[in-house]
């Protein structure tokens, strides 16, 4: 098969297309002949040297997939041979084939393409787990999104909003503010332009917001502090901002406030398993109902996976950037 590895550390350039032999499913998994697979911020990691894939899962970059089962033990998974699915994966997405545990796959929801599903799996996995399980955001809450125009952001945006939450994001330009809105969220703040602690308190009246999305940590941590309402809750999954912060610890003593946060990628396919019938139950209706809907910006051949994460890198897209084989 067709595949694109990480040849050494380094920039886009280290991706570089080769010939692999064609995986082999275990028992519980299936083999996919993929249609195409998302390109997500730890890829861009795991190329940098920074993101080690965890034992046994493929070298291969590419958390998450969507094309037909043509192989392997659908019936684990509820699924048979033929189904096209997406499938969230430790592993081995930038190729032709790929195996995923049949627990973690999904049917296409109806209406959408396999280039849009293959969008769906890392961020409607990774939303989910953090802002409804771990943060348990409830309805009529609030919830502010940080970098609200990226694939995790644009799900958390459409999916808050749709459970009935209100929704704030913070963007790097006006544009983005402008199209984040678009999505649902009641207010799209420029962080380059604007203070966002500030334009949260006077969006909520002075008391902030119940939960918070982070992906950037480091100075962000002690001003989201700031910007909770009491009872609050910051969840933490990604460090674009650094690993190192100075809190004001007396803050979530007196208004009880919780940060929290994780990383899905080295959880069990039990843990995953879950989430995916969770989605299946709230939120496939949604997106057949279209209600929400993946935001796609741009799609690349697999052979350009370097340009799709040149472009990643760069920062100007809204939504998902998707392979196609």
């Amino acid at each position: 098969m067709q595949a694109v590895e990480i040849s050494h550390p380094g920039g886009p350039e280290v991706l570089v297309p080769v010939e692999r032999p064609t995986p082999e499913p275990k028992a519980g998994e299936v083999l996919i002949k993929v249609a195409a697979a998302g390109v997500n911020r730890p890829d861009v990691f795991q190329r940098k040297g920074n993101y080690a894939p965890p034992p046994g899962a493929s070298d291969l970059p590419g958390l998450e997939v969507a094309g037909e089962i043509v192989g392997g033990d659908p019936a684990a998974g509820g699924l048979k041979a033929g189904d096209k699915v997406c499938a969230l994966i430790a592993g081995g997405g930038y190729a032709e084939y790929c195996v995923a545990p049949a627990e973690q796959c999904l049917p296409i929801p109806a209406g959408l393409t396999e280039i849009e599903a293959a969008g769906l799996p890392e961020t409607y996995f990774t939303v989910w787990s953090n802002v409804f399980d771990r943060g348990r955001l409830s309805a009529g809450e609030t919830l502010l999104v940080h970098g609200g125009a990226s694939g995790i952001g644009t799900t958390a945006i459409q999916l808050a909003k749709a459970m009935g939450n209100t929704v704030y994001a913070t963007v790097g330009s006006d544009e983005r503010a402008r199209a984040v809105e678009g999505l649902g969220a009641a207010l799209g703040i420029n962080y380059r332009t604007q203070d966002y602690v500030e334009e949260v308190k006077k969006a909520t009246g002075g008391k902030g917001v119940d939960v918070i999305l982070d992906m950037v940590a480091g100075e962000y941590i002690n001003r989201n502090l700031k910007c909770l309402a009491d009872d609050g809750r910051a969840v933490i999954i990604a460090l674009l901002g650094g690993s190192k912060a100075t809190i004001s610890a007396d803050q979530i003593l007196r208004r009880r406030l919780t940060v929290t946060g994780s990383t899905l990628r080295p959880r069990p396919v039990a843990f995953k398993g879950a989430i995916a019938q969770a989605l299946r139950r709230h939120v496939w209706p949604l997106l057949e109902a279209k209600m929400i809907r993946p935001v796609v910006h741009a799609t690349f051949p697999l052979a350009r996976a370097c340009d799709a994460h040149a472009m990643m890198e760069s920062g100007e897209q809204i939504g998902k950037i998707v392979l196609t084989m």
